[in-house]
């Protein structure tokens, strides 16, 4: 038998015995971090998938102040989906630290809610991690509600920086470091790729 295939035929017997030892069924936990670009991005091709499947699903944006992004002008439009923009603006265009943290707080009511419903298959938290970064929210708390939602609702925290605690109890922690950024170079952002 060639290498090639010996090895092939090897990892597939590895690869099946996965699938056939992941026998539970639930909702899980994801957080998109890190410095890199495209965490949100990556939660929203999730609720695109989601949506293709027929599942419910809510957007809470806990920084994003701005309602001119394609993803929300998509997003909107679907039946399934409902969408909360919260925030006041990135954190370095705001110097309002308690109206920070009353919207954030605000956001995080209409979050528990979601977290809270059966009915709602995905609920993204876009940005929730900057909620502990800048001290608006208790991680305690947070942990407490997501591991408390519906056995079958999956949940996506996106943010740079989350913390210990949060990763801790997540099913999926994916870290997407910035290697490069158009913006560094000079280069507008621009709609359709950035917002």
């Amino acid at each position: 038998m060639p290498m090639h295939e010996e090895r092939m035929l090897k990892k597939q017997a590895v690869v099946r015995g996965r699938i056939e030892s992941a026998q539970q069924e639930r909702g899980v936990l994801l957080v998109h971090t890190g410095n890199g670009k495209g965490k949100s991005t990556a939660a929203f091709g999730v609720l695109a998938r989601a949506l293709g499947h027929g599942l419910r699903a809510a957007v809470v944006q806990f920084v994003k102040g701005r309602s001119d992004t394609g993803e929300e002008a998509f997003f909107r439009r679907q039946a399934n989906v409902s969408w909360y923009v919260g925030g006041e603006g990135f954190t370095w265009e705001t110097q309002d630290r308690e109206r920070d943290a009353r919207a954030a707080a605000a956001s995080w009511q209409v979050a528990r809610e979601h977290l809270a419903d059966p009915a709602i298959d995905l609920v993204i938290l876009d940005e929730l991690t900057y909620a502990f970064k800048y001290g608006w929210l208790p991680l305690a708390e947070v942990v407490a509600t997501l591991q408390a939602r519906p056995p079958m609702q999956h949940a996506i925290v996106t943010g740079r920086g989350a913390p210990e605690g949060l990763r801790a109890v997540a099913d999926t922690v994916t870290e997407m470091n910035l290697e490069k950024h158009a913006f560094r170079a000079g280069i507008r952002a621009m709609p359709g790729i950035e917002y």
